[in-house]
């Protein structure tokens, strides 16, 4: 007997509510990260009873337990989610795992417990991460993917600015049991959501009719600009470049079972991770150093650090849809390169901040405001990049890749890369700080940008035409 239609099929299966659901995950993956991590001293301190000198290397210990996790378990998410017949299932065990992580966090009483529990929490965010970019270009085609990326990602940058300050708030006020059940309350929406979603493959078997995000118009937008200058030998350079995306016979095991591990020769893709590298490590640099630096500066304690933070997200927030509309329709090139080729003077500018009051003050706001400007425009071309890259070969070849394609994969390669930066970036720029200054890191991160946009300008979008022709 077929089965009834599932009540509310149309909403539950709705863009809308599908592209919200991946938000809250990330959201939620993103706030309770930064909820717990400003309390683990004191519950290294309160309830494991560690000497003080000991709690600054086991919170060390503690936060690459959930890096190394999520680095780790990453293109094990990408293969399983490949490989299952719905995104939802391992989407759902990823939750679980964030609930029990938190559980054990709020609950915990000895360091193997903790390590377990990050352990958890990494494994969760790597899940989050994979499958939930995966369910969206699922959904939106990769068409619409960047400004769906940008809007996205504005809004779970407001759980990462919002959780620290909070938790440091609600702890004081209320002690664990207000942060944890502050957390578990977000845990709760994310699940029902997660729990109501019915994706789009599935609500076909009932017929659901709703405009789909058309594949051959993203094309289209992102290579309007190559064909105003069409001429006669467009054929020709079209039909080399199918060429290059077709996979050879007889590839190594290693290879079938993960047919992503291909994709990585291409210098396209590889510019696209490196640039998700950037990003992360970018993103990790402002964490790691703007508290200390407005402490330095200003005599800032924590909760005023938290909110000079509203200077960078607020233009991330704001720009980044845009941000992700332009790259949809002129391509990702043009945003890869005016975005980091843009951080280089601003990231240098942020030396002009000096110890003093308001003005001092309102001087680093601005100079933030302007690397949240940058930080929306760098937010959608790499996931956009590595889309378009792995959809090609995907269509290429579309018997070696498997009935889903290669995209969780992709986002699993992803997932790690952008863990990776997340990792190394308050480790290089804490360094760097330490021994060079605040300003004279920021030139290095800055000359970073420049290299970044440089191998923009060649390899994202393809190698311009007078590259080709030589």
């Amino acid at each position: 007997m077929a089965k009834s239609k599932p009540i509310g099929l149309a909403w539950r299966s709705s863009t809308l509510f599908i592209v919200s659901t991946v938000g809250i995950g990330l959201f939620t993956d993103l706030f309770l990260y930064g909820l717990v991590v400003p309390i683990l001293p004191f519950i290294l301190e309160d309830r494991i009873s560690l000497p003080q000198d000991q709690i600054q290397s086991h919170v060390s210990a503690l936060l690459a337990a959930y890096a190394g996790a999520s680095v780790l378990f990453s293109p094990a998410a990408g293969i399983i989610a490949d490989r299952v017949p719905t995104r939802q299932t391992p989407f759902l065990v990823g939750l679980v795992a964030l609930l029990a992580a938190t559980l054990m966090l709020s609950l915990g009483q000895s360091i193997p417990v903790l390590v377990v529990a990050r352990i958890l929490q990494g494994t969760s965010a790597a899940v989050v991460w994979t499958i939930g970019l995966a369910l969206v270009l699922d959904t939106v085609g990769p068409g619409n993917l960047g400004k769906t990326i940008g809007s996205i990602f504005g809004f779970i940058s407001i759980g990462e600015l919002a959780a620290p300050v909070l938790g440091g708030v609600v702890y004081k006020k209320a002690g664990y049991p207000g942060v944890f059940g502050m957390g578990f309350a977000i845990l709760a929406i994310d699940f029902i959501m997660r729990l109501l979603l019915i994706e789009k493959k599935t609500a076909a078997k009932w017929h659901v009719d709703e405009p789909e995000a058309s594949d051959d118009q993203g094309e289209q937008d992102r290579n309007a600009g190559d064909e105003e200058d069409a001429n006669e030998e467009e054929p020709l350079l079209r039909k080399k470049e199918e060429d290059s995306y077709k996979v050879p016979e007889g590839q190594p095991k290693a290879v079938k079972a993960f047919p992503i591990l291909y994709c990585l020769k291409d210098p396209r893709l590889l510019t696209a991770l490196l640039l998700a590298f950037n990003q992360a490590t970018l993103l990790a640099t402002f964490d790691a150093t703007v508290p200390t630096e407005a402490q330095q500066l200003f005599g800032f304690d924590s909760l005023k650090s938290g909110l000079l933070f509203i200077s960078l997200v607020l233009p991330y927030l704001l720009l980044g849809p845009v941000a992700g509309w332009l790259v949809d329709r002129f391509g990702p090139k043009p945003a890869a390169v005016l975005g980091f080729g843009y951080l280089v003077p601003v990231l240098i500018l942020l030396r002009l901040a000096r110890p003093g009051g308001t003005s001092q003050i309102v001087i680093y706001c601005v100079l933030l405001s302007l690397c949240g400007i940058g930080l929306a425009v760098i937010g959608s071309p790499s996931i956009v990049e590595a889309s378009y890259v792995v959809d090609m070969y995907n269509k290429t070849n579309p018997d070696f890749f498997g009935a889903q394609g290669p995209y969780a994969q992709l986002y699993g390669i992803n997932s790690m890369v952008f863990s990776l930066g997340l990792t190394l970036g308050p480790l290089i720029s804490g360094g760097l700080k330490d021994r060079i200054g605040y300003g004279d890191m920021n030139v290095v991160v800055a000359m970073l940008c420049l290299v970044t946009a440089f191998l923009s300008v060649v390899y994202v979008g393809g190698k311009p035409k007078v590259l080709q022709r030589r």
